[in-house]
């Protein structure tokens, strides 16, 4: 290849850096303005998110500590997302259901995940030798227990708030 063109490696990570960036403005955006109540997005995350996290539970249950901080995050985004729903503005209008996340709730749970996906980005630049895990990762472990815990705020937080999405919607006859 000459060497004016850039390595291929190169043009994959700026692309899945630029998806990665996109994603994480969509899902600011989405967490900070009104939003049209989907029928289905709730149930889908609750659903999703709690197999994700017994998944990740039962990986985990060699290694107390991840264990913990999993738990210890669910419980923690738990008590998030009830705040959060709180402090949620909701309407009914005749176009339909609408509701607006707490701005500053949904900036800063985006922050601490984008601040764990960069830390980690640069953590893994720093290649280890071949066949060890990452740093922070132990031999059988689906992640540090900073990840876990920070995965499992976030599991617990839309968890929660989809659950009380779907009981406002119920309550308001949809």
């Amino acid at each position: 290849m000459p060497p004016d063109h850039p390595h291929p490696s190169l043009l994959v990570s700026i692309l899945v850096g630029a998806l990665i960036i996109w994603r994480f403005y969509s899902r600011i955006r989405r967490m900070v303005v009104r939003q049209k109540l989907s029928p289905v997005r709730p149930w889908i995350t609750a659903c999703v998110l709690p197999l994700l996290l017994i998944v990740f539970a039962t990986v985990s249950m060699r290694h107390t500590l991840d264990l913990a901080a999993l738990f210890g995050g669910a419980a923690l985004g738990a008590g998030l997302g009830v705040y959060g729903l709180r402090l949620t503005k909701f309407e009914t209008t005749p176009e339909g259901m609408y509701y607006t996340p707490s701005a500053h709730l949904g900036i800063a749970l985006s922050a601490v995940l984008i601040a764990r996906v960069a830390y980690r980005f640069w953590q893994m630049s720093a290649t280890p030798p071949e066949g060890m895990p990452p740093p922070g990762v132990g031999p059988g472990s689906p992640g540090s227990p900073l990840t876990l815990l920070i995965f499992g705020t976030l599991a617990g937080y839309y968890v929660t708030y989809a659950i009380g999405l779907i009981r406002w919607a119920r309550a308001r006859g949809d």
